[in-house]
């Protein structure tokens, strides 16, 4: 896998293991699991993360066990009912020791603005600005990462347009929402997105088909 593949998104986490590992698919040959990982925020508040691992790594960890790991922060699409879902989790690379010096949620991504942005604000008066940014991956493929900015760096990316390439530094958090089901039931589920901390764009203008031609 090239360099900048592995260098444009990288993730870091330190939590604990949240429940029972769950098969997710196998590649090669190899089984990977998906296990939930409980990441402290610098409030009290817990982010229920997933993440996908080889059976290889899983040997050495269990249920309750603090883990510290490296990897990458990826999507793919879900057909479910003839309807695409994003599917966001990720992927561990490296088991790493457990430092609780350290900040337990990074992640620093770098790919294209493919979606323009939504900027808005709340009854609180705060400002929000959802943005999806498609960030290259090894193999022709691309992950669709969506972020949340808050405050002067939604003020900064709200005007973004799409193509721009974009730097980000932050940590990816859970939310739960609420929807209602084709039946009328209201049923909660669970987003994952970036949460921006910094951010730099570079504000050029290019054609959409060109960005979206790299990331495939």
């Amino acid at each position: 896998m090239k360099y900048e593949m592995l260098n444009n998104n990288k993730t870091f986490l330190m939590g604990t293991i949240f429940e029972e590992p769950v098969f997710s698919h196998e590649t090669f040959g190899e089984g990977f699991y998906e296990i939930k990982l409980s990441v402290p925020r610098l409030s009290e508040h817990m982010d229920i993360l997933p993440v996908i691992i080889s059976e290889k790594m899983l040997k050495s960890i269990a249920v309750g066990q603090e883990l510290g790991i490296k990897g990458q922060f990826r999507s793919f699409n879900k057909l479910n009912d003839g309807k695409s879902r994003l599917i966001l989790s990720v992927f561990a690379r490296e088991i790493i020791e457990v430092d609780k010096s350290m900040n337990p949620n990074i992640v620093e991504v770098s790919g294209f603005i493919c979606k323009g942005p939504i900027y808005r604000t709340t009854p609180f008066n705060r400002e929000i600005c959802d943005v999806l940014v498609a960030v290259n991956r090894a193999y022709n493929k691309s992950d669709y990462l969506p972020c949340i900015a808050w405050g002067r760096n939604a003020r900064y990316i709200k005007d973004a347009k799409i193509g721009a390439k974009i730097d980000i530094v932050g940590r990816i958090q859970s939310r739960d929402y609420q929807k209602k089901s084709d039946n009328g039931d209201i049923i909660t589920k669970t987003a994952y997105e970036i949460s921006i901390n910094r951010i730099t764009l570079e504000d050029a203008e290019r054609n959409i088909n060109d960005v979206l031609a790299e990331v495939k």
